[in-house]
């Protein structure tokens, strides 16, 4: 997908949340976060040629630096998010540089998604498409969350979790496999 593409998904995702062009432009920090994410993550991509590269790429780190300290969502433009991406509601979102997140994925505030581990288990999740992560959730370590997966409110996953599983507790358990489905 193009960054066009990808931008009009993620728009979609908060009309389908009901909201409208309005609200959502002007008055949603998560649009605004993934919106800057997308510009910021192509130029990452995209522009390789100095002096023009270190240029945009100062600029977007001034401009994610700033949507940073407006929404308290951190988003690097290193990082690896599929299309449809929603952020559902205000602050202290924090993902990781080197994190690779699937497609259609819904985040609820104070999520963490970072690295920890130690020696060849140090490193950062990797998480699959139509995964929910409930509100305060924290995710961390080398590890795989699987596909259609949902991540209880509060909860600390740190072991991988398979496909279709509802994750709930600290450390997180596999309660169900339910899945996503009802929540994405």
């Amino acid at each position: 997908m193009n960054i066009f593409q990808l931008i009009s998904t993620d728009y979609k995702k908060y009309k389908f949340y009901g909201g409208h062009f309005f609200s959502i432009v002007f008055f949603t920090q998560g649009f605004w976060a993934i919106f800057q994410y997308r510009i910021a993550h192509f130029i990452h991509l995209k522009i390789t040629l100095q002096p023009f590269r270190l240029l945009f790429k100062l600029l977007t780190l001034l401009w994610q630096k700033g949507i940073e300290i407006l929404t308290g969502i951190s988003i690097p433009a290193s990082a690896v998010i599929g299309h449809s991406f929603y952020i559902g509601h205000f602050g202290g979102i924090i993902i990781n540089s080197n994190t690779i997140i699937g497609d259609n994925c819904n985040i609820s505030q104070g999520v963490t998604i970072g690295v920890s581990g130690q020696g060849n288990k140090r490193g950062v999740p990797i998480i699959g498409s139509r995964v929910y992560l409930g509100a305060n959730a924290v995710i961390v370590g080398k590890i795989n969350i699987g596909n259609n997966v949902l991540v209880g409110a509060c909860s600390l996953v740190n072991t991988s979790i398979a496909d279709d599983s509802v994750a709930i507790g600290v450390p997180a358990i596999i309660v169900s496999q339910k899945g996503s489905k009802d929540y994405i």
